[in-house]
């Protein structure tokens, strides 16, 4: 049977690389490189908990956003190759390390290989797809066979804006897209006794120095195409800038002000979004995951 990396057209790309023989644009490999995976505390309320989500950290990225605070992963593609039978001994550790969650970051471009895992060890904890954002709606259907919550990194409204940002003027599209089609299979929000979120929809999103009108834009359309409190909202305000000269020629070389945030932040309520909003403080490298390849402290 031919590989599902052959050909590839996991993500809205459609590189078509055959990743057995070479590396696709994301600049990933057909096996699975992990960079770390531990019990995350810094992750929202309702997937880290308590004991923390039990994190796993997937080396290289579909999208390649310039200001990416993960660049060591997202496009170094620092970590280790493992095998999809490792890759379900990771999760079973991190589930009986006490995880509150399994969460997947930035797994898309291994989903093929993430799902034969999942099908070997399908934890009782809730699975969280922990994406970008930039996915294929045709692909979701499937993806919800195996995940309860999709957590996706709603980045930008314009397309001029995420062109520029990360070469993919039809980021917003069909980020959207996809999410929909998540949310009509999964349905509104459940939370565990504890406060976890164990099934539906959790949009995260980043507000970026001199960009705060992209994103109004992007909560009042997202507000449109759908009923806000069928989801919840993280709005985030820990932008790092990177020691990269490009980055302040693009007015992205400095923090996110208060003002900024706090703009946002009202619109968000204005309009009846209802989940967590960031405090000032989380921000800084020092929220940087140490990405040393390994699973709870031991080599992978």
């Amino acid at each position: 049977m031919a590989s599902p990396y052959q050909n590839c057209t996991l993500c809205p790309r459609l590189c078509g690389a055959d990743r057995e023989k070479t590396h696709g644009r994301c600049g990933a490999p057909a096996e699975p490189r992990v960079a770390a995976a531990f019990l995350h505390r810094w992750e929202e309320p309702c997937v880290s908990g308590e004991r923390g989500a039990g994190t796993v950290f997937f080396s290289y990225c579909g999208l390649g956003c310039v200001f990416c605070q993960n660049a060591a992963i997202s496009r170094r593609g620092e970590g280790v190759l493992i095998s999809e039978k490792r890759l379900s001994e990771v999760f079973s550790l991190l589930e009986k390390a006490g995880a509150e969650t399994l969460d997947l970051v930035t797994p898309t471009h291994y989903a093929s290989s993430v799902f034969a895992a999942l099908r070997r060890c399908r934890p009782s904890i809730p699975v969280v797809w922990n994406t970008g954002g930039y996915e294929r709606a045709e692909r979701m259907e499937e993806l919800c066979r195996y995940i309860d919550v999709y957590l996706p990194d709603l980045k930008f409204f314009s397309s001029e804006l995420s062109d520029e940002l990360c070469g993919a003027p039809d980021y917003f599209e069909r980020a959207l897209s996809a999410l929909l089609a998540v949310l009509e299979r999964l349905g509104p929000p459940r939370f565990s006794e504890r406060g976890i979120l164990t099934r539906g929809v959790l949009v995260r999103h980043l507000v970026l120095p001199e960009r705060k009108e992209d994103s109004i834009a992007l909560l009042r359309r997202l507000a449109k195409e759908t009923d806000v409190k069928k989801l919840r909202l993280s709005l985030m305000r820990q932008y790092t800038p990177m020691p990269d000269p490009a980055l302040a020629r693009r007015g992205l070389g400095r923090r996110l002000t208060g003002l900024e945030y706090e703009r946002v932040a009202s619109v968000a309520e204005e309009l009846g979004y209802v989940g967590w909003f960031q405090e000032k403080g989380s921000v800084g490298e020092a929220y940087i995951p140490a990405f040393d390849g390994k699973v709870l402290g031991k080599p992978l």
